[in-house]
């Protein structure tokens, strides 16, 4: 079992996709981070950008065998790369209909704040796509997130 966090300008009681805004870097979902620093920052943003409530961050257990036992569908991307890159653009897209895909789970490093400022770069033709992926390497070193986008992948969280 590992410990995850979820920051956010609420508590979170139950886990759940209704809460979840689309067009984030997978689509609707619910996201968690093993770093824990990295959700109590997400936590402050959330409550600067929204000017409501207070940061609160969210303990899950996560059982990360279930993520190799073939019951789920689940993308790794163990680094960042124009593939991951193109897949966060894609989820991102206010053109595509979501979801743009199946995933229960996307195990994936997290990109940095930036991100929207930096996929305009790319798509405007200022930067290049091997460009986009050193720009949108977390700051703080490479951290991970995972997104449960399923019901089925919520049913595998327990929280704290």
């Amino acid at each position: 079992m590992i410990k995850l966090y979820h920051g956010s300008n609420t508590k979170i009681e139950v886990p759940d996709l209704l809460h979840s805004k689309p067009f984030k870097d997978f689509g609707r979902g619910f996201y968690l981070s093993a770093d824990k620093q990295q959700a109590w920052d997400m936590a402050f943003q959330k409550v600067s950008q929204t000017k409501e409530g207070k940061a609160e961050v969210t303990e899950i257990l996560f059982d990360e065998t279930v993520m190799s036992s073939g019951d789920l569908k689940v993308l790794r991307y163990p680094d960042y790369s124009e593939e991951w890159d193109l897949f966060v653009l894609a989820n991102r897209n206010k053109n595509n209909v979501q979801p743009i895909h199946d995933y229960d789970i996307v195990y994936d490093p997290i990109a940095d704040d930036g991100v929207t400022f930096q996929l305009r770069r790319y798509e405007g033709g200022v930067i290049s796509l091997s460009r986009l992926v050193e720009e949108l390497k977390y700051a703080k070193g490479i951290t991970f997130q995972y997104f449960f986008g399923t019901e089925r992948a919520l049913q595998l969280l327990k929280k704290l």
